[in-house]
């Protein structure tokens, strides 16, 4: 894999898609809006995003139901200035992706998407992603697996071992030259590719090659209430 050659500083927009509903948190309303220590899932993500110097906008994408809230309560209280547009979010997390770069327009030269309900990435590690992207135009955070990994079939019987050397479990952020990942979201579009369960996948079936950047353990995404107190944990610990 050659890397792009460096030029200008090249300006990067944030997408961060939280429009999910977040039904196996089971507290009544989105995950991203939960509190952690008074601040709100999403806020505590959007921070990470607003603190890099690398990233120049942010788009989010919100609940149709919850725009109001989501700029008022989350984007004004906290001073989250870089935060450029809260638009509807879309069925899937992939209509969301890209109703987030439609609203960021044309005139930037990377896109970083991050789940909005993963609050403890950190400035370094959105950095990191978008350095690599910069140099080899697609480029994803992630953890190479440490235990043991099994291919199961339906019934969750063993078919085979893999090589877990080979293995890594996929994070956000991820970042993509805007072109590349335009085009990718484009050709899903029109050509019905089957559902993507994050962007490098898209990305991966224009036939481009993805760096995986080495992740954060604590980066994790919240889904059950357990999270929320790991998350509380790991802010403790840093104070």
């Amino acid at each position: 894999m050659q890397p792009v050659k460096k030029d200008r500083k090249k300006s990067a927009v944030g997408i961060v898609p939280a429009a999910g509903l977040g039904i196996r948190m089971g507290a009544g309303r989105p995950k991203q809006f939960l509190e952690v220590k008074g601040v709100p899932v999403l806020a505590l993500t959007l921070r990470s995003l607003q603190e890099c110097d690398a990233v120049d906008r942010i788009i989010v994408t919100a609940p149709k139901e919850a725009l109001a809230h989501c700029r008022e309560e989350i984007v004004g209280k906290f001073g989250l200035d870089k935060v450029a547009a809260v638009v509807p979010g879309g069925r899937r997390r992939q209509d969301s992706v890209r109703r987030g770069l439609d609203a960021a327009g044309k005139g930037f030269d990377l896109a970083v998407i991050h789940d909005g309900v993963r609050p403890l990435a950190g400035c370094g590690l959105v950095e990191a992603v978008l350095h690599a992207a910069e140099e080899y135009g697609a480029a994803v955070a992630g953890l190479q697996a440490t235990e043991t990994v099994k291919e199961a079939d339906e019934s969750g019987c063993v078919l085979k071992t893999l090589d877990r050397s080979r293995i890594w479990l996929i994070q956000t952020p991820q970042a993509f030259s805007f072109e590349i990942i335009r085009q990718a979201h484009d050709r899903a579009e029109r050509e019905g590719w089957p559902e993507a369960t994050d962007d490098a996948a898209l990305v991966e079936q224009l036939g481009v090659p993805v760096k995986i950047v080495p992740g954060l353990r604590q980066n994790i995404k919240v889904t059950i209430p357990a999270d929320l107190e790991v998350v509380r944990l790991f802010l403790e610990k840093k104070e």
